[in-house]
């Protein structure tokens, strides 16, 4: 039976990729007694000559999805997970430099983090040790993320995080606004502003010669610029506070061109207790989940072009 390696009709493939995706992979690194932990979720995207798996079936130039998996592990090995990003990296340049027809790698990650459970002296001393340094409790505050795209010539590093939560408690307000006949919303001089953040950054870094970031460094302090520039912005909008985090974050680490945020305003409504004959001086709300107000913007670095996408979704 003769196959056919095109189709008949006027069809083209459009753009494709394949690979593994949500290897958990988790590092253990023993210190002595002293253990850490780097807890990752990988997802491995490649690209580049695969016409024919689509036309004809042929497998010719597919690395399996499997041996994907297990170069996530190996790598995990031998080269330790110092941070997401440079896992990252190590994983894309193998993909894209090891086999000839794949042109493009996309590593996606997830990072959990764990923080050390302090013990007791007493507990420590009952159970025979003299500090506990191997027990951990996982970080509910957020998931740390990166993604790593190499055509073996340019970098793309894009980090971020999701589903930190964040409140302020007093120094919001909002008024002002547009009212129309469908406007019932009352004007608050006083409110609490609630988010649950999700935040990307793209950093300058797109080739090897030029001088590497601290990953690690780097997060930590955007994290730090994001939330004290919530903190001390005394906010008149959402929108506001937005820009003022991401300005931070561009003014302080050179390493960042563009910021995206998206800001779902987790709304905080006084409960009305006139009925019970008590009076709510900013003390008692109602917390809403839905629907709820979005508030999104990108904010750049002068002279440099966007290219995190709108729809964080896609990224």
């Amino acid at each position: 039976m003769t196959v056919n390696s095109r189709p008949a009709r006027p069809v083209m493939l459009g753009q494709n990729q394949y690979g593994k995706a949500e290897n958990r992979v988790v590092k253990i690194t023993r210190d002595g007694a002293t253990h850490h932990i780097k807890d990752l979720n990988v997802s491995v995207a490649l690209s580049g000559d695969m016409e024919e798996v689509h036309y004809s079936g042929s497998n010719a130039n597919v690395l399996p999805t499997d041996t994907t998996k297990n170069t996530v592990y190996a790598f995990a090995k031998e080269h330790g997970i110092e941070s997401a990003e440079q896992f990252g990296i190590h994983l894309a340049r193998h993909f894209v430099t090891s086999q000839e027809p794949i042109r493009t790698a996309r590593i996606r990650i997830e990072e959990y983090a764990w923080e050390r459970i302090e013990a007791s002296d007493a507990n420590s001393r009952f159970i025979g040790a003299d500090e506990v340094k191997h027990s951990f409790v996982r970080k509910g505050q957020e998931t740390r993320l990166t993604q790593i795209t190499y055509d073996g010539e340019r970098w793309e590093v894009v980090s971020g995080l999701k589903d930190l939560v964040v409140m302020n408690s007093t120094n919001s307000e909002f008024w002002g606004y547009v009212k129309d006949k469908y406007t019932t919303l009352k004007e608050a001089y006083d409110r609490i502003l609630a988010t649950e953040v999700s935040g990307r950054w793209r950093f300058n870094w797109t080739d090897d010669e030029q001088r590497m970031p601290n990953w690690e460094k780097s997060y930590e302090q955007v994290r730090t610029h994001m939330l004290q520039a919530f903190a001390e912005t005394y906010s008149l909008s959402l929108q506001q506070t937005l820009y003022q985090m991401g300005a931070r974050i561009i003014n302080n680490r050179s390493e960042i061109d563009e910021v995206r945020f998206s800001l779902p305003n987790k709304h905080h409504f006084l409960v009305d207790l006139e009925p019970f004959g008590l009076k709510n001086d900013n003390e008692v709300y109602f917390a809403a989940d839905r629907p709820y107000g979005l508030i999104e913007a990108t904010v750049l670095r002068e002279g440099c072009e966007a290219k995190i996408p709108v729809d964080l979704t896609n990224l």
